[in-house]
């Protein structure tokens, strides 16, 4: 959901699946709607781990293990770029997790929808076994400039993808 229900674009429509099966997470998004009115980025020829990827349109989500202050955050551009952060804590201790290297993912653009589609091994940064808790988001750019946070849920005044009472998926 918008964090707002007035957004810029209206029509727009997020849906996804998420799943764990053994030791892979594997995460569909779905961006249907007037995707006309969206800056979608182009495919990059070289895809790189790239900051500020919030500033435009892209999917995110973040992973903890339950019971742990600790917490990671996955942006993914449709561009390809991507990065990864690990947290100490609420929003404390920012760092790039150098030790994670490009998430597999990929995208499909069709009219009308764009997909992006990841699977990945949580068991390299949190414990095998384990019980994950997962926030899905997600950052949309309108042509007019104007941005919409989409996420689960919203708890607070703002859109804070980062609260962990926002992880809503336990897997």
């Amino acid at each position: 959901m918008p964090f707002t229900e007035a957004g810029p674009v209206s029509g727009l429509k997020i849906a996804g699946e998420i799943s764990r099966v053994s030791n892979g997470l594997t995460i569909h998004y779905d961006l249907l709607g007037h995707l006309t009115e969206v800056v979608i980025p182009m495919p990059a020829d070289m895809p790189a781990r790239k900051n500020a990827l919030w500033e435009a349109t892209c999917f995110e989500f973040f992973l903890a293990a339950k019971g742990s202050s600790r917490y990671w955050e996955f942006n993914l551009s449709p561009a390809g770029h991507w990065n990864v952060f690990h947290f100490a804590a609420y929003r404390q201790g920012m760092q790039e997790d150098a030790a994670i290297g490009p998430p597999p993912f990929s995208v499909q653009r069709q009219s009308g929808a764009l997909s992006l589609s990841l699977e990945i091994d949580p068991d390299r940064i949190i414990r095998s076994g384990q019980v994950l808790e997962v926030g899905i988001s997600a950052v949309i750019k309108c042509k007019s400039g104007e941005m919409s946070y989409w996420a689960l849920t919203h708890l607070g005044q703002q859109a804070d993808f980062h609260r962990r009472d926002s992880f809503i998926i336990k897997i």
